[in-house]
């Protein structure tokens, strides 16, 4: 069947439509577009108007490609029902955008994505790549060297391999803080809530915590792994754990490994028994974290300085080994406190 004309697309205006009408060269043209290229004030004026009365905007992915320089940033995350996966986000995008650059992001919560999405990335020749994700697998890395062209920098994890340029807070240092904070309340026995059961050395906080606790003459008693940074998995694991656990050898102290797991924490102790008490601290300090409902206690990892870092090692090659990105911040609350 043959299609009416009328369904045909209108033509995009091109270069060479915008120089007939401003009465310039192509060049002209193409310098106007760019940023910081010789043209006088007068010949960009004139082809704006040209282009805004052609509805004409420049390729720049075309162009990119060309020049072997897009200006994207393929940004890898999963997690997104994470807060603090919002937050990265949100600082990525907003400090990319203010270097002149765009985001692509890159959605691996599904294993089965990590090929095909990275795969996308290179063939869009992006400029480097942030990743975000919770979880770096060995397929994951594996799969990442092989954009071997493209330069990577893993933030807010470590990795167990040493060739992978990583930007992380001083997990160690943190868990140490939290810990000490805990022993000073005079809790006597102490627990550590994990999300995914992956190697601890990827954060260090709990080496961090178990440290303090193993100088002060405690020990590190009991390890609740929910599976996942789900608040509803954090919710059953600590259930679990009490309805299963007599009085006499319950945890009076919870370390939990995000903010996430100690709100779900928190809801199955207050459903379990409104009298019960177990000190707990979080990490990552989210936007919920200071509402009445819980008054956490966390540790901000600063985000911001941390994306600047990765930014910074990705567009200017400029590395800041001991930037103030290493050390995040304590933000002291209610939840820790031993009731008197």
């Amino acid at each position: 069947m043959k299609k009416n004309n009328d369904d045909k697309k209108p033509q995009k205006a091109t270069a060479d439509d915008v120089a007939r009408l401003a009465d310039v060269s192509k060049w002209t043209v193409l310098r106007a577009f760019k940023t910081g290229a010789s043209i006088s004030p007068e010949a960009r004026e004139k082809v704006m108007a040209a282009a805004n009365t052609l509805g004409f905007r420049p390729n720049l992915l075309a162009r990119g490609l060309k020049q072997s320089k897009t200006n994207i940033i393929g940004i890898v995350a999963d997690e997104f029902s994470n807060p603090h996966t919002l937050r990265m986000l949100k600082e990525a995008t907003q400090q990319l955008n203010e270097r002149g650059y765009m985001s692509l992001l890159l959605n691996i919560e599904s294993a089965e994505n990590y090929q095909s999405v990275l795969q996308m990335a290179g063939q869009l020749q992006v400029d480097g790549i942030i990743y975000l994700a919770t979880i770096v697998s060995d397929e994951l890395l594996v799969i990442a060297k092989s954009l071997h062209h493209i330069r990577a920098v893993h933030v807010f994890r470590n990795t167990d391999t040493a060739d992978v340029e990583v930007v992380n807070v001083d997990g160690f240092a943190a868990g140490q803080t939290l810990g000490q904070l805990l022993l000073d309340q005079g809790y006597q026995r102490y627990g550590y809530m994990k999300g995914p059961d992956t190697a601890s050395s990827h954060l260090l906080r709990m080496e961090g915590y178990a440290t303090s606790l193993d100088r002060a003459g405690q020990s590190l008693d009991t390890l609740l792994i929910a599976g996942s940074y789900d608040r509803d998995l954090a919710y059953r694991t600590m259930r679990d754990y009490l309805r299963s656990t007599p009085p006499s050898a319950r945890i009076d102290a919870l370390f939990c490994e995000n903010d996430v797991l100690a709100f779900g924490a928190i809801e199955a102790m207050r459903d379990f028994d409104p009298q019960l008490h177990i000190g707990v601290v979080g990490f990552d300090d989210i936007d919920e974290a200071h509402a009445s409902t819980w008054q956490l206690t966390s540790w901000d990892q600063r985000a911001d300085r941390q994306i600047a870092e990765a930014i910074s090692r990705l567009l200017d090659n400029e590395t800041h080994e001991e930037g103030d990105w290493k050390y995040g911040e304590l933000r002291l609350r209610q939840s820790h406190i031993k009731p008197a």
